[in-house]
């Protein structure tokens, strides 16, 4: 697993070899397709070892309760960049997998990161409840918006700059956060 890792990480889904795989691992085709139906059942498995681990880091570095809005929000994207500064293969797997999946495979993908789709949906509920939303807007309404800011910025970020991408995705998450959170000021909008 660790050479299908390697592989999937450094060519993508496209140009990965389950010949290489299996050279670099020094192990048969055979042994492989013993426990592996095909290379798209190799890579949705390193696709969901890449998503576990990143949710379980993430849910094991939460952010204290009573925590600020953006003390939270900051701590929640410097532990991304923490966990895939220490795990650069994940890395490129989480880009490709979040950016450019493999079509055939997107709702697979899909399967592979709802742990992680619904920790993200828990954080942003969590930073919504010590909000005073606009009046009219309702926190899942706020936490769809953000799913399509990320979803844009997933398309516009170059799959090799994490950096970039968790900035943008930090950005658009504040000012969402201060574009829908209801002013004290009367009048303004």
């Amino acid at each position: 697993m660790d050479h299908a890792l390697r592989e999937f990480a450094e060519k993508g889904y496209g140009l990965s070899s389950i010949n290489t795989i299996c050279e670099t691992g020094g192990i048969s085709k055979g042994v492989l397709y013993h426990y592996f139906k095909d290379k798209d059942e190799v890579y949705l498995t390193c696709i969901g070892e890449c998503f576990d681990s990143l949710t379980a880091y993430l849910n094991g570095h939460a952010v204290p309760a009573g925590s600020d809005v953006q003390s939270c929000l900051s701590a929640y994207f410097d532990y991304r960049l923490v966990f895939f500064r220490e795990n650069p293969l994940y890395q490129r797997l989480f880009f490709e997998a979040v950016i450019s999946p493999p079509p055939h495979l997107s709702a697979a993908i899909g399967e592979c990161k709802a742990a992680f789709d619904d920790l993200n949906h828990r954080v942003f509920n969590t930073m919504l409840g010590h909000v005073k939303l606009r009046k009219g807007l309702k926190k899942e309404e706020v936490i769809e918006i953000f799913r399509q800011y990320q979803d844009f910025i997933n398309a516009t970020t170059p799959a090799e700059d994490m950096v970039l991408h968790e900035k943008r995705c930090r950005r658009a998450v504040g000012v969402l956060l201060y574009g829908v959170i209801a002013r004290e000021e009367e009048g303004q909008i």
